[in-house]
């Protein structure tokens, strides 16, 4: 097959953005064109993950050289440090996959209360939440998307179908320790992580407001407060949400609305019992099941997915081939 588009990855020396980039060169009708790091050029993106086997020198992002000529640019930096990056690619003509905050909440006011001052909240209003199973229209058509959270993936598919019944819910979220990124701190250590379970960032997590804006979208009550509490486990990778919800007396079968909505996705897949992180590693796949608890009124939906596969990097691939006509499952793993 001949190249359809020639990709940078900026911030390739970090968990997402390594693999985004074995993904892109991997990937039949890309070339990977360049990969760049704020803090390792000049050293081979193989020897900081032998793994992924790509055979790459790290550079300093060039926007106004080489790196500024790219079609697509798959951008892994920090919040914050991402939107000037964004906003200069943008300034060339290149097309963007933001893996950042910067340009997933429409409200800069929302943005702002809980992160940081927004450096191009010009660009706010063109930017594509990327979650095909909810904007693949509108991605075909998109110059900037803003790749969505892992925890806020993992929630929205579970919980969108249902959401114009809503009427409380709560999130119990469990993760591996590449979900903090690649620099280590006390928190992440090994000696504090291993044989341990913590909750973390309690009721303050910075992807409630992502998760409620995307759940009020998909038809929810304005102003339905979601009760959010991520905890850290002992893995490297994987994530788990156990979501407890009521929905308004009259609501259609939770498990209906899902199958509805999930009918002929490729991506996202109902199972017979509660899935583990195990059966979604390294893969593009969510899984969800449906519980019903008639004692408390309560439903349950629990979604499993790989934070780095379709939470980050595989889920970027897969926006990037649907904004370049791309078969949308092309090169994205199993």
């Amino acid at each position: 097959m001949s190249c359809v588009a020639s990709v940078l990855v900026a911030g390739a020396s970090g968990y997402a953005g390594a693999l985004a980039a074995r993904l892109v060169m991997g990937h039949p009708r890309l070339e990977l064109a360049a990969v760049t790091s704020r803090s390792d050029a000049g050293k081979p993106l193989r020897a900081l993950y032998p793994h992924h086997r790509v055979d790459m020198v790290l550079e300093e992002l060039d926007v106004d050289g080489r790196h500024g000529e790219v079609d697509v640019a798959i951008v892994a930096y920090p919040h914050g440090a991402a939107a000037p990056a964004v906003a200069a690619l943008r300034a060339r003509g290149v097309k963007v996959i933001d893996l950042s905050a910067d340009f997933r909440l429409r409200s800069v006011e929302t943005y702002e209360d809980w992160y940081v001052e927004h450096t191009a909240p010009a660009l706010l209003s063109g930017a594509v939440y990327g979650l095909p199973e909810r904007y693949r229209d509108q991605l075909r058509e998109a110059e900037l998307v803003a790749n969505p959270g892992c925890f806020p993936t993992a929630a929205v598919l579970a919980l969108a179908p249902l959401a114009p019944y809503l009427t409380d819910v709560v999130i119990d979220a469990k993760t591996g320790v590449s979900g903090a990124g690649r620099a280590a701190t006390d928190a992440t250590h090994f000696v504090t992580v291993d044989g341990n379970v913590k909750a973390y960032k309690v009721a303050g997590h910075r992807h409630t407001p992502e998760i409620e804006q995307e759940l009020e979208a998909a038809g929810g009550p304005a102003g339905l407060a979601v009760s959010f509490t991520p905890h850290l486990l002992p893995l490297d990778q994987g994530e788990l949400l156990s979501c407890y919800v009521r929905m308004a007396d009259g609501a259609p079968s939770a498990r209906e609305l899902l199958a509805s909505a999930y009918a002929g996705e490729p991506f996202v897949e109902l199972v017979a019992g509660p899935p583990g992180v195990r059966d979604v590693r390294e893969t593009n796949h969510c899984a969800l099941h449906v519980a019903e608890d008639p004692r408390t009124g309560r439903t349950l939906v629990f979604a499993a997915l790989d934070n780095l596969w379709k939470g980050t990097s595989s889920q970027a691939v897969q926006n990037v081939n649907l904004m370049l006509g791309l078969p949308e499952g092309e090169g994205v793993g199993a």
